[in-house]
């Protein structure tokens, strides 16, 4: 690829802080209620799981953090990820737009989620911590905390999402080759797992499943804590270290994104690359269109409801304000397993509540074909989940194309899909089928929270 595709930064220019958006926002999030009592939940509640410089970052409106300098030097192996003009997917799709993608596959798990695993295991092991428990959908979670755990000398147990444990293996070799055991979820290590188990004994699993097992384990035992990949305010502190860095990329361009895209699970990847952007809408007045996509089979933001839920599925973890389709929802098979989760973070929740986000659900054969697309005129193959992003930016090229106008858009090619291979070959061989949820599936997982306590 020409150099004059490529948009790149020194090492001087990577983030020394990170942005914590929530010093900008209009409306304060609302706060998370404890399990039991449904009182507001206090760093006390929160101890047992986390380390305790991670929960001050879960709480505070500080507009910057510092970044340690332990955590700065390991960023520099893979950061600054470059950004790339797509000139070659322009001339495909015949559009005026102008199309970014900032390239998150190059870190060493092959995403973007170790800008978030190496500082949690690093504060993790600041407090002493010996074991960490995790849940992971797809592997990309898994695989970037099971390197930082490497890198730092901490013991690693993850609960894989038990289809992604059979669709994506590799991603579990990947994980046992930095030392963590990896189990499938639900599994009958944990009281969680078998109370599924035992209703449903083929069960798939999901997202909400292997965090109660996650966060029962560590919740026995002193000496291990939980983490997580998404979601939660810290999570998405630290994954704007892709915007910050986007910024300055895009202003090495000479422009400034009309559309900001990024797909959504729970809120790290979408946040990460957006809320640098959707700070100078905030405070500056700045034009720019922030777009979360989320899979059709799981459209929390576009057909849940915005409520106090759990974020895993037994109960065990704070209510949450967010949009959900219920915790106990078990979304659907599809392949982006990193977005088959039943709510969304109360960050990115409070902005679409506020309009000053947009959220669109995209069926998933649409969206390969836009991957496949990708990797034949840009060279990547995308993973999975990234593929929603490219599926939107074809529609907004499209758009641009039919209204004869002129439009930046900057999406975030957020991992790459090379130990993904199986689901293209299903696709190349008919074998995916697209699935949209009914009205009356999405009410009767909703009903479940008639009990709790509705925002106010």
């Amino acid at each position: 690829m020409s150099q004059d595709h490529k948009i790149l930064l020194s090492e001087k220019e990577i983030p020394r802080q990170w942005y914590n958006i929530q010093a900008d926002m209009p409306n304060p999030c609302l706060p998370p209620l404890h399990p039991g009592t449904k009182a507001p939940v206090g760093p006390e509640d929160l101890s047992p799981l986390f380390p305790m410089e991670l929960i001050k970052q879960e709480v505070t409106r500080e507009r910057y953090i510092e970044i340690p300098d332990e955590v700065f030097n390991i960023y520099k192996i893979w950061r600054p990820t470059p950004l790339f003009r797509a000139h070659r997917l322009e001339a495909f799709l015949d559009t005026p737009a102008h199309i970014y993608y900032k390239y998150e596959g190059v870190s060493p798990a092959g995403s973007h989620k170790p800008n978030t695993a190496v500082p949690q295991a690093y504060y993790n092991k600041q407090e002493g911590v010996k074991k960490i428990t995790t849940e992971t959908g797809a592997g990309q979670w898994g695989s970037a905390l099971a390197y930082a755990c490497h890198v730092f000398g901490i013991d690693l147990e993850v609960y894989m999402v038990k289809v992604s444990y059979e669709q994506k293996p590799y991603r579990k070799t990947l994980m046992n080759t930095w030392g963590a055991e990896v189990f499938p979820s639900p599994s009958p290590r944990t009281q969680a797992g078998k109370q599924i188990l035992s209703r449903q004994p083929n069960s798939p699993g999901s997202l909400g499943i292997a965090i109660s097992e996650a966060v029962e384990r560590a919740a026995g035992d002193p000496d291990t804590k939980y983490a997580l990949g998404s979601v939660l305010n810290h999570v998405l502190l630290h994954q704007t270290v892709v915007g910050q860095e986007a910024l300055l990329q895009m202003e090495k361009a000479g422009e400034f994104p009309d559309v900001v895209i990024a797909p959504f699970g729970g809120g790290s990847n979408f946040a990460g690359l957006s809320f640098p952007f959707l700070r100078h809408k905030l405070k500056e007045g700045r034009k720019v269109r922030c777009i979360a996509v989320e899979p059709a089979s799981c459209p929390k933001l576009t057909r849940g409801e915005f409520r106090y839920d759990f974020g895993d599925t037994v109960g065990m973890t704070p209510l949450i304000p967010m949009y959900t389709l219920g915790h106990s929802f078990v979304p659907a098979s599809i392949h982006a397993g990193g977005l088959r989760y039943h709510g969304a973070g109360a960050i990115v929740s409070q902005l679409l509540k506020d309009g000053l986000i947009d959220a669109v659900a995209i069926q998933q054969l649409e969206c390969f074909q836009a991957g496949v697309t990708f990797a034949r005129t840009e060279g990547i193959l995308p993973a999975p989940e990234a593929t929603h992003a490219i599926a939107e930016v074809f529609r907004q090229a499209r758009q641009a194309r039919e209204a004869g106008e002129a439009r930046t858009i900057l999406f975030n090619l957020c991992g790459h899909g090379y130990l993904d291979l199986a689901a293209y070959e299903d696709y190349f061989n008919g074998n995916l089928k697209d699935h949209e949820l009914t009205d009356q599936e999405v009410k009767e997982h909703l009903s479940e929270l008639a009990e709790y306590p509705l925002p106010v």
